[in-house]
């Protein structure tokens, strides 16, 4: 982390998959979605579920526990999709995120969040932006924008392609403007 996060206290949405339990920086969240029909897109990988209708915008949606390499769930009552904005350079696209569960908003002291461990040359763990103790268990504090990398960023760039290829009409809900 650098010196700048290292500074008083942040806010983190914390999250769990399987017995696992994950830290993300409440400014990224957007909101929190009950579990809802997601419609799937033929071609891309398997972590990438599809996308959802968040007022009426396609959102791209990430199954965690596939894109960390865990085994798929049973959707339960306490699944969730947070939503989350990711930078895009001078722009932010919003993506999903299916949670197991979400658990609480937490404030934790920046001095409290230790650097991430080093896991070895053939492990990649730099979407972790830290480790962090609450309650005799380990946080994750996941870096948002390292996590949903390329493969995500390129399907967000092809939906807002596919939307203005649209026809203006089919844009406008199939209303065709008077002449």
């Amino acid at each position: 982390m650098s010196e700048q996060q290292r500074v008083g206290t942040q806010r983190f949405l914390t999250l769990s998959l399987d017995k696992e339990h994950f830290a993300l920086d409440i400014y990224s969240v957007r909101e929190i979605l009950d579990m809802t029909e997601i419609t799937r897109i033929p071609q891309t990988p398997e972590y990438m579920r599809g996308v959802v209708n968040v007022r009426g915008s396609a959102v791209p949606v990430v199954d965690l526990r596939l894109k960390f390499g865990m085994t798929a769930a049973e959707r339960t009552l306490n699944t969730r999709i947070v939503i989350l904005e990711i930078a895009r350079g001078e722009k932010s696209a919003a993506i999903g995120a299916i949670a197991d569960s979400v658990r609480e908003v937490l404030e934790i002291d920046a001095e409290k969040i230790d650097p991430p461990p080093r896991m070895g040359t053939g492990v990649k763990a730099d979407f972790i932006r830290g480790i962090a103790r609450h309650d005799d268990r380990f946080l994750l504090v996941l870096d948002v924008e390292k996590v949903f990398t390329s493969d995500e960023i390129l399907t967000l760039d092809g939906l807002d392609m596919r939307r203005d290829e649209q026809p203006q009409a089919e844009q406008d809900g199939g209303q065709v403007p008077a002449a």
